[in-house]
């Protein structure tokens, strides 16, 4: 009877940890996108130390999960105590990190609210200005996404170093005007009158509720990836102690 508790704790603990080698290599995936994708997003990420520092810590909890899920499989099929004190300690690790990581994301949720963007961008957009690494990042979204602003074109009203770098002759960036197609490469429809504020050739729509329309499906999928991959965590500890103290 006590074999064939073990024979199934091994099972299960071999299952387990090969669901953490597929949620480790997903959030390596991600990780990866974050920080290389070239359709704007990098560039988000690239302005806030807070946003980078998670990208890099999404990468790391990634590659360990992924080594972790490996080692673990390895040390349930041959039934090493050695890797399984060794999965345990480091499955206790990483767990403990991710608790830390999603109380610090918690704590600093306001980095990402609406009202944090407005006030970034009136009180540092300096419009064409590319030598400017937060101008340059914002045109760039601008452009990838078809939006203006965080909220719209009323944003560049209350800019005061773009209203005052433009001398007031122009109501909305370059960044904000329409394109055919909607790319950096695109041609814009009329560049004259969109400056002028003309709305049929700016986009109207704020780049806030675009970008989170965009990517709210991934964010909710996200969180739900990352509390299933808590409770197998906790599963495969107390798996690997099992496992641990039945191997003679």
């Amino acid at each position: 009877m006590e074999g064939d508790c073990l024979s199934c704790i091994k099972c299960l603990m071999f299952v387990f940890n090969f669901f953490i080698f597929l949620g480790g290599a997903c959030l390596l995936g991600v990780g990866v996108w974050v920080l290389v994708d070239p359709t704007g997003f990098r560039e988000i990420v690239a302005t806030n130390p807070l946003l980078l520092t998670g990208a890099y810590v999404l990468l790391a909890t990634g590659g360990l999960l992924f080594l972790l899920g490996f080692l673990g499989c390895c040390g349930a099929v041959r039934e090493s105590k050695c890797l399984l004190l060794f999965c345990f300690l480091f499955i206790l690790t990483i767990f403990l990190a991710e608790l830390s990581a999603a109380t610090l994301a918690f704590i600093f949720r306001e980095n990402l609210t609406r009202e944090f963007f407005t006030k970034e961008l009136t009180k540092h957009y300096q419009g064409s200005n590319d030598t400017d690494v937060f101008s340059a990042t914002w045109n760039s979204v601008m452009i990838t996404f078809g939006c203006c602003g965080v909220n719209g074109p009323e944003d560049f009203k209350l800019a005061s170093v773009f209203r005052l770098l433009t001398l007031d002759r122009e109501e909305v960036p370059e960044a904000c005007c329409r394109r055919e197609p909607q790319s950096r490469g695109g041609v814009l429809k009329s560049r004259e009158e969109c400056l002028l504020g003309n709305s049929q050739f700016i986009n109207k729509q704020g780049c806030y509720s675009v970008i989170l329309n965009t990517f709210e499906t991934y964010v909710y999928l996200a969180g739900a990836l990352a509390i299933g991959l808590l409770a197998i965590e906790l599963l495969v500890m107390i798996f690997a102690m099992c496992l641990f103290r039945g191997i003679q």
